[in-house]
């Protein structure tokens, strides 16, 4: 294989480069390399050998879920990597059957199973997907290495500029460069140093906080439920959260949430309060026996931010970005790695169908990459703009009437199987936001839900074992209705 630090110059040989080895950009690499004779992927840390840390992506550390869109989209670009994630430990998780989840409008019935999400940590995550793709001979990573600009001019990306461990700039030819380095991108200053016109940006900040903390799961937990309180945005105050992933190694990760005003800290003493005073008190009951196996970590950086490089007056040739570096998301959404996902499955299709250097590729390209962008920021910033104190633009009539129809869908969807199963479409990304004004969910909205509200969170028998006696997850009769063991197939 050629050195992939040369001087940018054109050749027979055709040459991705990534930006950014995470989880965007490693499928990035995927996507790109059936079209190029190499890919290089410029990674600023030293990428770990195992499941381990990476310095760079401290918010690893929270609740990440990878929806049934998003999974499937992974499979497409890397096969197999199911199967080594289930191998590894990681639970395929039916929805919503394997989900005790209260919503807005109330506890959702754990219908049979109509989608899926993948539960692990972020760091086996990541690993199972960079362990298949570099075993591919012609993907290479340079490590420890700082993108500090493109080379080449208004018209077209030629390449990327690196500073290297040892202080020395190198230059890397390209014929396509994907920026993957997430939400801190400097692509719009580095394509407005070229002459490219700014790239506009959107941003949505409620002053999310989140506080995530590793448990040693209960005896028994091996097929335990996700459990997630969600935040309502109509109530009075901030908007708080709870949520319970099982991961490998028996073990649960936790992680607590606030929008301004309302945040959780990593103080130990506050932590279980915390879980127990949000809208339903099941997590912290859940937890409040277990043993922590690590430290409470706390991150801040959750604003929804949004580039439009889809709306660009010129896009230069040569210059695709994807992921975060497009739109990082709220993470109590639980969506910016499906969407990352979708992007690369995106740009994918799109070398696919001219190739690498095609003549207008990149715009192409940027605007597939927005469709599933899209319906994510809508989801997110549909509700993070009312909570109290939230930065951006202020809600106007369209975004209160988007959200009331959108609250009726969820409202709805408590005591409807087929609403549930509309509305999860969306929520998983597996169909656009346009699944939702069909004829069958508008008159399914107007009716409402076909099942009266559970009062209590809808545990098995085996489930219920894990809380401490007299919690409020105590069964009844609703509750145990709300897990349903028929086909779901027809409404009540």
């Amino acid at each position: 294989m050629s050195d992939p630090l040369r001087s940018p110059r054109r050749t027979r040989s055709r040459r991705a480069v990534i930006i950014g080895g995470g989880f965007a950009g490693v499928l990035a690499a995927a996507a790109c390399r059936a079209f190029v004779d190499e890919v290089t992927i410029v990674e600023r840390d030293v990428l770990p050998n195992g499941p381990l840390p990476r310095k760079g992506l401290p918010q690893a550390r929270h609740l990440h879920a990878l929806w049934s869109g998003g999974a499937n989209a992974v499979e497409s670009l890397v096969p197999g990597v199911t199967g080594k994630l289930l191998a590894a430990g990681a639970r395929r998780v039916p929805l919503p059957t394997g989900m005790v989840s209260l919503s807005p409008g109330g506890w959702y019935r754990r219908w049979p199973e109509s989608h899926y999400l993948i539960a692990c940590s972020r760091d086996l995550l990541d690993w199972a997907i960079r362990d298949l793709v570099l075993r591919q001979s012609h993907v290479t990573v340079v490590e420890s290495a700082e993108p500090v600009g493109l080379i080449g001019d208004a018209r077209r990306i030629d390449g990327v500029r690196i500073r290297l461990e040892d202080g020395s700039e190198q230059q890397l030819a390209a014929d396509l460069v994907v920026d993957a380095s997430g939400r801190s991108s400097r692509g719009p200053q580095w394509l407005k140093d070229l002459g490219v016109s700014p790239v506009r940006e959107l941003a949505v900040d409620a002053g999310v906080a989140y506080a995530s903390r590793v448990y040693r799961a209960p005896a028994g937990s091996e097929d335990s439920p996700l459990f997630i309180i969600q935040p309502d945005s109509r109530l009075p105050g901030p908007g708080q959260s709870a949520g319970i992933m099982p991961i490998e190694d028996q073990r649960w990760l936790v992680s607590l949430s606030g929008t301004r005003g309302g945040e959780p800290t990593d103080d130990e003493s506050t932590y279980l309060d915390f879980a127990k005073g949000v809208r339903h008190p099941l997590v912290g009951e859940l937890i409040a026996d277990a043993e922590p196996l690590s430290e409470i970590t706390v991150t801040r950086s959750t604003v929804n931010r949004r580039r439009l490089y889809e709306r660009c007056r010129h896009t230069p040739e040569g210059y695709v970005a994807i992921g975060d570096a497009v739109a990082a998301l709220n993470p109590v959404y639980g969506q910016g790695m499906s969407v990352a996902a979708l992007g690369a499955v995106a740009l994918r299709g799109e070398l696919r169908r001219a190739g690498v250097t095609a003549p207008g590729l990149a715009r192409r390209a940027q605007r597939a990459i927005a469709r599933p962008t899209q319906v994510a920021w809508g989801l997110a910033t549909g509700q993070d703009i009312f909570y109290p104190g939230a930065r951006g633009r202020l809600p106007n009539a369209a975004d209160r009437l988007l959200s009331r129809y959108v609250n009726r869908l969820v409202k709805t969807s408590t005591g409807s199987y087929s609403m549930a199963k509309a509305l999860t479409d969306v929520m998983t990304l597996q169909s656009g936001f346009d699944r939702l004004v069909r004829p069958d969910v508008l008159i399914g909205a107007v009716r409402g839900p076909l099942r009266p509200r559970l009062s209590k969170p809808p545990l098995t028998r085996r489930e219920l074992g894990f809380l401490r006696p007299g919690g409020s997850g105590a069964s009844g009769p609703d509750a145990r209705d709300g897990v349903r063991r028929d086909s779901g197939r027809t409404e009540p």
